[in-house]
């Protein structure tokens, strides 16, 4: 079994769904801090949006493991219906809440958790304002919620979060090799995990530890240099 460096982290972290280990940094601190609020939201609903790869359905699973609430999608209002979906549980979490979602469906989801007295947590990618959504009723709802913005996840996030990553497969891997995936990789942590399931692989393939040189193929084959 290969050693696994001890990483030392300075950030706070939170446990998703699943055990997965969600590291609070300055770029979604706010967003954290929102959902420490939760259950005292002034509204219904509270909103997270910001571009894809910022870690938005990280912080989706990190609150319905608090809230032990219910994953709404487009596919579970369609076989199930909303009346079944109340049934099953008070608070709500939808993905994608602007792209994926009919605006009817999202006008009944808010107004029915209103009158249950639950909670909706929609991440989404752009604020409520551009949404461009035609129901006025579901317009003044979404912006009348709290919407908080995530950006981009900082350098010292995407080491830490590929370090440990690294660290969870028992991979050892030196800081020289965090530090110059993180200068070359997409600022996104959906790629993090990409890159070390694919170091991960080419190491068991070539029998080496994940090495400079190594880790400069994976991301060759992902730039296509």
């Amino acid at each position: 079994m290969a050693e696994v460096r001890q990483q030392v982290f300075d950030f706070d972290v939170r446990s998703s769904l699943g055990g997965e280990d969600f590291l609070v940094s300055g770029s979604n601190q706010a967003a954290i801090a929102w959902l420490d609020k939760w259950p005292d939201w002034p509204s219904p609903a509270m909103i997270v949006y910001g571009l894809s790869g910022s870690g938005k359905s990280h912080i989706a699973h990190v609150h319905l493991a608090r809230s032990s609430g219910l994953l709404v999608t487009p596919a579970l209002i369609r076989d199930a219906g909303l009346p079944d979906i109340f049934d099953r549980a008070t608070h709500f979490i939808l993905d994608d809440a602007d792209s994926e979602f009919d605006e009817e469906d999202l006008l009944h989801l808010y107004n029915g958790v209103a009158a249950k007295g639950g909670s909706l947590l929609l991440t989404a990618s752009k604020q409520p304002g551009l949404w461009g959504g035609h129901l006025k009723d579901l317009n003044s709802r979404m912006k009348a919620a709290p919407a908080v913005e995530i950006g981009q996840p900082e350098d010292a996030l995407l080491e830490a979060v590929l370090a440990k990553q690294f660290s969870d497969r028992q991979l050892l891997v030196d800081q020289e090799v965090v530090s110059y995936a993180v200068r070359r990789m997409e600022r996104s942590l959906a790629q993090v995990r990409t890159i070390v399931e694919g170091a991960d692989k080419l190491s068991l393939a070539k029998g080496q530890r994940v090495t400079l040189p190594l880790i400069r193929d994976v991301l060759a084959g992902f730039t296509g240099n």
